[in-house]
C-alpha cells in the first residue's frame, strides 16, 4: 500500500536515518496518521483497569483524535465504542468519568444507548399522535457508533478498531511485555492525573520519549544530581517491530546518597551546559526513595507504537498518553501511580518525587518546552531532513543510551504502517 496522493510531496529517503520536516507539517498526512496509525492496527491506551472498579463505571477518551468511550459491563467485560451518537453526531458521554446504571443517552436528541454501545432508544420514533417518527424500516440495529476491541494487560486497558490487530502479547513481543510486568505485577492506585498542552506535532514528543541520547544533555537535574548519565549502566530494548521500546539505567547508590563522589567526568570534559556542579537542593529528600525492584534499575522509560508511555522514575510511577489536538498542538495525560499496598512512608515518597514530572517538573518542564522548538524552528525547512545516525542506521537493542536506535525504531513501525518504502 502506498502513501496517497495527499502528501507526495514529502521527500522520504530510504533507510531510517533522514525523516523529512515536512512530516510534522502536513494536514494531508496528520488525517492519515488517524486511519493508519490510531484507527489502524494497534493497541491504543484507553484507562486502567482500576478505573473501571464495578459495572457500569465507565470513562471516556480518544483513540488519536476519535473521542471513545470504555465501560465495564454487567458481566465485568470491558467494551468501547466511539463516543459519537449515530443520530447527528453529538458526544454522546460529556463527562471524563463516572458511573451508570441505565446506559446512556445523548443531550441532543435522546438517543439511547446500552453498556455495548448498541442503539436501544429513539425519541419518538414511532412520532407524536399518529404523526411524524421514524419510517417503518428504521431498525435501531441498523445504527450505532464503531465498536472496539478492548484487552486489558497488568491492569492496562488498550483498544483498537480494527480486527486485524494481534493479541496484544504478540503485539509487544516478550521482551516488552516483560518490562511491563516488571512495573505493573501488583495491584496499582491513581494518586494524581493531570493534561498538558504542547505545542508541537504529536510524533516529535513519542521521539523525545525514545531519545535515550538527550536525557542527560536536556535535562540539567538529571545530570546535576547522578539521576541519569550516559555513563552509568543501562540499555536500550527495541521490539522486532521497532514501534515498542524500553530505555533503563542504574543510580550508584553511594553517589545518590552522597556517600562517594562521582568521579564521572565525562560530561565536564566536553564543557556542557548538564554539567552544573554549584546547583544544590534545598530539600535533597525528594531524591531520598526505596529499593522496590531488586534490579538496581532506577530509570525505565517504555514506549509502545504509536503513542503510550509507562516510567519508573526512582518511586515515581506514571502513565503517559499521548494524544494529538491538531497539526502543532497535542495533550499529554498523566496518570501517576501507587501500588494499593503502599505504606504511608512509601506512598509520601512517591507523591514527593511526583515533582520530578510533569508540566513543572523538575525533569519533565524541558520536554514540555524543546518539541516546541524544534516546531517553530523547522518553520522554513519543509523541504530537509533531519538526521538520526547518534549510534548507527538500524533499530536494534543494545547496550548504552548514546544511541538514537530507538527513534529510529519509531520511524521503522511508522514507515510500516503508513505504507511508505523502508
Amino acid at each position: 500500500m502506498s502513501l496517497d496522493p495527499l502528501a507526495a510531496d514529502i521527500r522520504w529517503q530510504p533507510g531510517l536515518t533522514r525523516v523529512p520536516f515536512a512530516a510534522y507539517q502536513s494536514e494531508e498526512l496528520l488525517a492519515q496518521e488517524q486511519q493508519r496509525l490510531f484507527e489502524g492496527p494497534t493497541w491504543n491506551y484507553l484507562c486502567l483497569d482500576v478505573e473501571l472498579p464495578q459495572p457500569g463505571s465507565y470513562r471516556s477518551t480518544f483513540i488519536g483524535t476519535t473521542p471513545v468511550v470504555v465501560v465495564r459491563d454487567t458481566d465485568g467485560t470491558l467494551r468501547g465504542f466511539e463516543n459519537r451518537c449515530a443520530h447527528r453526531g453529538a458526544l454522546i458521554v460529556l463527562d471524563q468519568a463516572g458511573h451508570t446504571d441505565k446506559g446512556f443517552q445523548c443531550v441532543y436528541h435522546a438517543w439511547s444507548y446500552d453498556l455495548q454501545g448498541k442503539l436501544t432508544g429513539v425519541a419518538f420514533q414511532k412520532g407524536v399522535k399518529g404523526a411524524g417518527g421514524m419510517p417503518a424500516t428504521f431498525d435501531r440495529a441498523d445504527h450505532g457508533p464503531r465498536r472496539l476491541r478492548v484487552t486489558a494487560y497488568c491492569g492496562l486497558v488498550f483498544g483498537t478498531f480494527s480486527d486485524a490487530t494481534p493479541a496484544i502479547e504478540d503485539h509487544l513481543g516478550a521482551a516488552i511485555c516483560a518490562r511491563i510486568q516488571r512495573v505493573m505485577h501488583k495491584p496499582v492506585q491513581v494518586i494524581a492525573r493531570y493534561t498538558q498542552a504542547l505545542p508541537n506535532n504529536w510524533k516529535l514528543y513519542v521521539e523525545n520519549v525514545k531519545d535515550s541520547y538527550h536525557a542527560s544533555l536536556l535535562h540539567l537535574f538529571f545530570t546535576t544530581f547522578e539521576l541519569n548519565r550516559l555513563s552509568q549502566k543501562g540499555g536500550v530494548i527495541v521490539s522486532e517491530c521497532g514501534g515498542h521500546h524500553v530505555s533503563y539505567s542504574m543510580t550508584d547508590r553511594a553517589v545518590e546518597t552522597g556517600q562517594r563522589s562521582s568521579a564521572d567526568s565525562s560530561y565536564r570534559d566536553q564543557g556542557l551546559r548538564s554539567d552544573q556542579q554549584r546547583y544544590r537542593l534545598r530539600d535533597p529528600s525528594v531524591l531520598q526513595g526505596f529499593t522496590e525492584y531488586g534490579d538496581g534499575i532506577t530509570l525505565q522509560i517504555l514506549s509502545m507504537f504509536p503513542g503510550f508511555v509507562l516510567q519508573q522514575i526512582q518511586n515515581c510511577l506514571a502513565v503517559r498518553q499521548v494524544l494529538p489536538r491538531d497539526l502543532t498542538h497535542t495533550d499529554l495525560h498523566w496518570t501517576v501511580l501507587g501500588y494499593a499496598d503502599d505504606t504511608p512512608e512509601q506512598r509520601e515518597v512517591r507523591l514527593k518525587q511526583g515533582n520530578l514530572i510533569g508540566p513543572a517538573g523538575f525533569i519533565s518542564m524541558e520536554d514540555g518546552a524543546v518539541g516546541g522548538f524544534v516546531q517553530r524552528g523547522i518553520a522554513g525547512a519543509g523541504g530537509l531532513q533531519g538526521v538520526l545516525e547518534m549510534g548507527g542506521a538500524d533499530a536494534a537493542s543494545g547496550e548504552g543510551r548514546a544511541t538514537e536506535t530507538s527513534v529510529r525504531g519509531f520511524w521503522k513501525a511508522y514507515r510500516r504502517q503508513m505504507g511508505l518504502p523502508a
